[in-house]
């Protein structure tokens, strides 16, 4: 059983990569729900949809997230009439925030809903939300605490970071399927994908029963650098951490994490940080990380694996 960490279009791509490596039965994607809102009247779940679009195949390939082949005219005509029009809603993409509504309100859990709405979009992999209670990032900035979407989305990133808050995490705990699976002693590595470590990997460790089982972990924790060479590659990564007084850099990230990763997978631009990796204790894998198609994911996820099989001695 392999275990991945994701949120955003570097999570989404990499779980595709994994998806098609490991067999649906051998792999769980737990998913950021840190970035959830309500907009409009409707329950969004953008790293959920990410994720899900991406392994189904109908993501938009330009954007990273949301619909291929989308239609804008409830957003055209909302706009038209005046109405909050910052966040954008497609046509095809709004069913989904329906349905996800409409379930809720009905007293199912979001865990429950993902799963029905992964199998709707024949999606085989099991894709988890990191708890089925809410959970909201809180953006600590010169501008206030800020809701993520609102700093993200609303004001593009712009106020400058000094840290996050994750509301409700401490009430927060892994949805049943995800508790399961964490009693079970034949995980053989949980995978962190190149996602933003403060808001979208952060939200997940931040659900305390989730980071406890990672700090008591039997197995190995791999992680793919999400930043290459001194940049993110989507994302304000890179702009958080030169706020928050951090070097912009792959070993940075190492350190960020600490002893909670025991591998790193870097880019071939950043294979001057190997030896203090190592002399961090970190077993590194040096490849091309930038996953620009399908056959890159591939190929990317073939080395976390065998960087995880090194180090967990599995086979």
């Amino acid at each position: 059983m392999i275990v991945a960490l994701a949120g955003g279009v570097g999570g989404a791509r990499l779980a595709v990569g994994l998806a098609a490596l490991c067999a649906p039965e051998r792999l769980t994607i737990v998913v950021n729900t840190g970035d959830d809102f309500e907009h409009l009247g409707f329950s969004i779940s953008p790293d959920l949809d990410t994720v899900m679009y991406t392994l189904a195949g109908v993501a938009d390939p330009e954007r990273g997230w949301g619909r291929a082949d989308e239609t804008w005219s409830f957003m055209e005509t909302l706009g038209k009439l005046g109405g909050q029009d910052w966040f954008r809603l497609g046509d095809r993409d709004l069913a989904v925030h329906v349905m996800r509504t409409q379930a809720l309100a009905r007293g199912e859990r979001l865990s429950q809903i993902t799963r029905a709405l992964a199998k709707l979009f024949g999606v085989t992999h099991a894709i988890v939300p990191m708890c089925d209670e809410p959970v909201r990032t809180l953006v600590l900035s010169e501008s206030g605490e800020l809701a993520f979407q609102d700093y993200f989305v609303r004001r593009r990133c712009a106020p400058v970071v000094s840290g996050f808050r994750f509301a409700g995490a401490e009430k927060a705990g892994p949805p049943d399927v995800l508790q399961a699976l964490m009693q079970r002693d034949d995980v053989e590595a949980a995978i962190v994908c190149p996602s933003n470590p403060f808001i979208s990997i952060g939200p997940i460790l931040a659900v305390a029963a989730i980071r406890e089982w990672l700090e008591a972990r039997r197995f190995p924790v791999i992680a793919v650098s999400p930043i290459v060479g001194g940049q993110a590659v989507k994302g304000p990564a890179a702009k958080m951490m030169r706020e928050l007084g951090l070097e912009v850099s792959a070993l940075a990230v190492a350190r960020h994490y600490g002893p909670l990763v025991d591998g790193w997978v870097i880019d071939d631009c950043d294979a001057q940080h190997a030896p203090e990796l190592k002399a961090l204790g970190k077993r590194v894998a040096i490849t091309n990380t930038l996953m620009c198609d399908r056959a890159r994911s591939i190929e990317l996820a073939r080395v976390v694996l065998a960087l995880a099989r090194e180090a967990g001695g599995w086979h």
